[in-house]
């Protein structure tokens, strides 16, 4: 149910019932020479969507700006942790006061995760507001190494979108083979400056991405995370992924 097509009147029907809401967030930055730079945005949102269909979750708009400053000066619009965390705050305060109480906040963008994990803490702490808000991030749920314009996303986008510039594709950092404290210096290098880390924007390498591995690595996402919110929205457990 996406929430900005129906009425106030099939809202509160809905809303009667036991209701979750779904929101998801992106970012607006730089994905090498060949992803538009609403890669972030676009996936989140259809993931989101398919979510929002198999459980019947009332789907927010989606978040499309998110904390990406370590793109610079490739191009980004950003804007701060603080500014993210007091939107969805925001949100959730006011969906309480619809009469949701259940929120799973869905990340498409790693830069934002730090600045999300946070919110269910801070929602808490409100007078009188008593939500239960789940945190996601689309890639804690597939079995392949994320990257960031790779493989994997530009798999997904060749599934899900026809604004990818397939003959522009470049290969970008490879982290095959390197240790875990290499892994995890050039990590800590990226989240401050991404283009000093990879040159070109690109962490992977995107050149034999097909559609055929971006609907097979979504159906893995989808399935993972609704199996996941059936689990702890039966309070069955109370694992989130972190």
């Amino acid at each position: 149910m996406i929430v900005k097509d129906f009425t106030n009147f099939d809202i509160h029907k809905q809303t009667r019932k036991k209701s979750v809401a779904l929101i998801p967030v992106g970012s607006i930055e730089q994905h090498g020479p060949h992803l538009p730079v609403s890669t972030d945005s676009d996936i989140v949102s259809y993931i989101a969507k398919k979510i929002s269909d198999k459980m019947g979750f009332l789907l927010l708009p989606t978040i499309e700006y998110g904390v990406s400053f370590e793109h610079s000066p490739f191009f980004n619009l950003s804007i701060t942790a603080t500014t993210l965390q007091k939107i969805l705050v925001d949100l959730c305060v006011s969906l309480y006061k619809n009469k949701i109480a259940t929120i799973i906040i869905l990340n498409g963008h790693h830069g934002n995760h730090t600045a999300l994990k946070q919110i269910p803490k801070r929602v808490s702490k409100i007078h009188g507001i008593n939500t239960r808000i789940l945190v996601y991030s689309y890639w804690h749920f597939m079995k392949r190494q994320f990257d960031h314009a790779g493989f994997v996303e530009t798999s997904i986008m060749l599934a899900i979108s026809k604004r990818v510039q397939m003959n522009k594709a470049k290969k970008g950092l490879v982290p095959n083979g390197l240790s875990d404290r290499e892994l995890a210096r050039l990590s800590r290098l990226a989240k401050k400056s991404f283009p000093y880390v990879t040159k070109n924007g690109v962490w992977g390498d995107p050149r034999n991405a097909t559609a055929k591995d971006g609907r097979r690595i979504l159906d893995e996402i989808v399935t993972a995370i609704v199996k996941e919110s059936q689990t702890c929205l039966t309070g069955k457990s109370r694992k989130l992924h972190q």
